[in-house]
């Protein structure tokens, strides 16, 4: 744990209110549709917390969710995230952010691009652990027969951003 806070600001999106934190740099550490940080501050790995949480005004980071709702729907992958976890996780969250807006994957799929085709219940748990919503797009992951499986902020909100990157 560190002694430099963390900040955090949020955005009024068409799925609810999002918020993000995020370190000086502008970072990502977690985010989703909540209004709550004490609730994101909990995603964060233990030896990525801080002392203290600060509201701050995020902007790139939340400029990145604007353009978004936008329409540059590749705008939030290209802010920084950090997470930390096992080599596997951290794998699949990596390849993750390289899951291109449109059709989505599977987690079998997740499994083969995170290196290691058998993991498929590690894809699941790595969508699931995923403390970063958007920034590491795990709403682009669907079961092998195309449903939507789960979604820390509901599937409404996974099948809007799902409908938003199919139109585009």
């Amino acid at each position: 744990m560190t002694t430099t806070p963390l900040r955090w600001a949020g955005t009024d999106t068409p799925d609810g209110r999002f918020t993000a934190i995020f370190d000086v740099d502008g970072t990502v550490y977690a985010s989703g549709w909540t209004d709550d940080p004490a609730y994101l501050e909990t995603l964060i790995a233990p030896a990525l917390r801080t002392d203290e949480i600060v509201e701050g005004d995020g902007a790139d980071v939340i400029t990145a969710v604007d353009d978004y709702y936008s329409g540059d729907l590749a705008a939030p992958s290209r802010i920084a995230v950090t997470q930390q976890s096992g080599p596997f996780l951290t794998s699949a969250w990596a390849a993750l952010r390289e899951v291109p807006a449109g059709p989505p994957v599977t987690y079998t799929r997740l499994a083969e691009l995170a290196g290691n085709a058998a993991a498929v219940r590690g894809a699941a748990s790595c969508c699931a652990r995923n403390a970063a919503a958007l920034f590491v797009p795990c709403h682009r992951v669907v079961r092998s027969d195309g449903t939507l499986g789960g979604f820390r902020y509901g599937l409404d909100v996974k099948r809007s951003l799902l409908d938003r990157e199919a139109a585009a």
